[in-house]
């Protein structure tokens, strides 16, 4: 690092230093979300503090309810290409949402119907993170979707752990620019941020929710990952705001679910080195150096050489892995197969060059009902035509104390093999909140064997990792996923090693 680089507040410019590209022609992904934040967060907030320690809800006056009549029919999709011959037992939909008539703004959502018991099982949101990043091209297509893409990128095959099989799952593009989803007003995309991410998928899913009325009064639960972590909690104080303003259950929401999940940033970047050095990917001396000499304190605006230098190392050290699944295997190549690859049970590295393939298909998006505008871009996995990114809090800490007041549940999970927002890193924002613990540390069962372990705090905030999952859980552990997303659904305790 040049010495420039001693000027920048340190918790900014460290939460995710360490980029991984897999080899692409296509585009970013989902690894270098968190990496361009933090170029942004160093760009804007030397000597200016434009990224703020909390979140309020932005003041939305006049909310527009537009009308939805006929919108569902027409969003329903009747089969996707390359789709698996058997018949489904749900039906699927994918269509925009208005969420700003005046500026052309426009979000994409994919919605799958739950496997069975449709009609009472509840709605659940999943939101990928980045920021900027798909939700349908990670989310549904890669994790807990009821398809992955095989490595033709033409043909789809099922994926017999998707959460659909616990509820209705609803997927969505945010904000405006990432995917699919669309403005009108070309500024919308230089003057993205937390909270006007936070704004549109509140009056997203208020038009979602009058097009498809059946699930206004149905339990709502939020879910999401890595930069979601920020997403999540902003959405749902965003719906308890309104519900105590209208003195009403406008949005009948029960609950959040957050994994390698940013949270809190000073210990998002303390726990990434200590996870580095417990996991042998640095050595002790630059991991001393770095705890000596290195100030994680949000107010950090300046850095000395020592620090720099052992972060730089840190870097150099773990730059040819997937940080993201510090035991995973590397993408090496971007080419489509002529035949499927044969199905693993783990996820291809490469996933990312298949769905890119696959969403830019024109028979896909005829299906899906997107491109409807003939964006002048193709479809990318995390956007580059999103070019700032005004307030990032921080921390979240507040918002996940508010819910724990406010009888909403709260789970945390930890994908064990993560390296950018690891286990030690949810811990240490965990202990920040200063809980008591009510059920101590302990295993987890899933048939017989260790899915992860577990803790659970006063006001039942529960944390939970998951055994040999990185950072998109279900993309490495799709059974342990479903039993933990299916757990936190009921309300129940994750099955403790006594039950053998």
């Amino acid at each position: 690092m040049d010495k420039s680089s001693s000027l920048i507040s340190f918790s900014t410019i460290l939460i995710f230093i360490i980029s991984f590209f897999i080899v692409s022609s296509h585009g970013k992904t989902q690894s270098g979300g968190l990496d361009r934040l933090s170029r942004l967060k160093l760009s804007q907030t030397v000597g200016k503090g434009s990224f703020p320690d909390h979140f309020n809800p932005a003041v939305l006056r006049g909310i527009r309810i537009l009308s939805q009549k006929g919108m569902k029919e027409k969003d329903k999709i009747e089969r996707l290409p390359g789709q698996p011959p058997q018949k489904l037992e749900f039906s699927q939909y994918g269509g925009y949402v208005t969420v700003n008539q005046s500026a052309g703004r426009a979000l994409y959502y994919y919605f799958v119907e739950a496997q069975h018991s449709k009609e009472s099982l509840p709605l659940l949101l999943w939101l990928n993170g980045g920021p900027g990043c798909s939700s349908l091209g990670y989310g549904a297509m890669q994790e807990l979707g009821p398809f992955r893409v095989h490595s033709d990128g033409k043909t789809l095959y099922h994926n017999h752990f998707a959460w659909n099989h616990a509820a209705n799952v609803l997927f969505l593009e945010s904000p405006a620019g990432v995917g699919y989803s669309y403005s009108n007003t070309s500024s919308d995309y230089k003057s993205n941020g937390d909270k006007s991410t936070a704004s549109d998928n509140y009056v997203f899913l208020l038009n979602w929710l009058e097009r498809f009325p059946e699930y206004k009064n149905r339990e709502f639960y939020i879910a999401g990952e890595s930069y979601a972590g920020h997403y999540v909690p902003q959405l749902a104080h965003t719906i308890l705001h309104y519900n105590k303003k209208a003195n009403a259950s406008i949005v009948n929401l029960k609950g959040i679910i957050i994994g390698n999940a940013v949270i809190n940033d000073e210990t998002d970047v303390r726990g990434m080195y200590d996870y580095f050095a417990t996991h042998a990917l640095i050595s002790d001396e630059t991991a001393e150096q770095i705890n000596k000499y290195c100030d994680f304190s949000p107010n950090a605006t300046t850095q000395t050489t020592e620090c720099n230098d052992a972060a730089q190392q840190a870097d150099l050290d773990t730059f040819a892995l997937d940080i993201y699944n510090i035991y995973a295997p590397v993408c090496n190549s971007d080419k489509l197969t002529v035949k499927p690859k044969r199905i693993s049970s783990v996820i291809d590295p490469c996933s990312d060059v298949y769905v890119h393939a696959y969403m830019n298909r024109p028979d896909v998006q005829e299906a899906l009902h997107a491109n409807v505008t003939k964006l002048d871009h193709d479809w990318e996995a995390c956007s580059e035509i999103i070019r700032g990114w005004n307030d990032s809090p921080t921390t979240v800490i507040p918002l996940l104390k508010e819910f724990i007041a406010n009888g909403i549940r709260v789970w945390i999970f930890s994908g064990d093999t993560d390296g950018r927002i690891p286990v030690t890193s949810t811990k240490y924002s965990i202990e920040a909140m200063k809980l008591k613990v009510k059920t101590f540390w302990h295993p987890w069962l899933l048939k017989e064997e260790i899915g992860g372990y577990t803790q659970v705090y006063e006001g039942d905030l529960t944390f939970a990792t998951v055994r040999g999952a990185g950072h998109q859980v279900p993309s490495y552990e799709p059974r342990r996923a479903l039993s933990l997303i299916m757990h936190f659904l009921s309300g129940r305790p994750l099955p403790d090693i006594s039950n053998l």
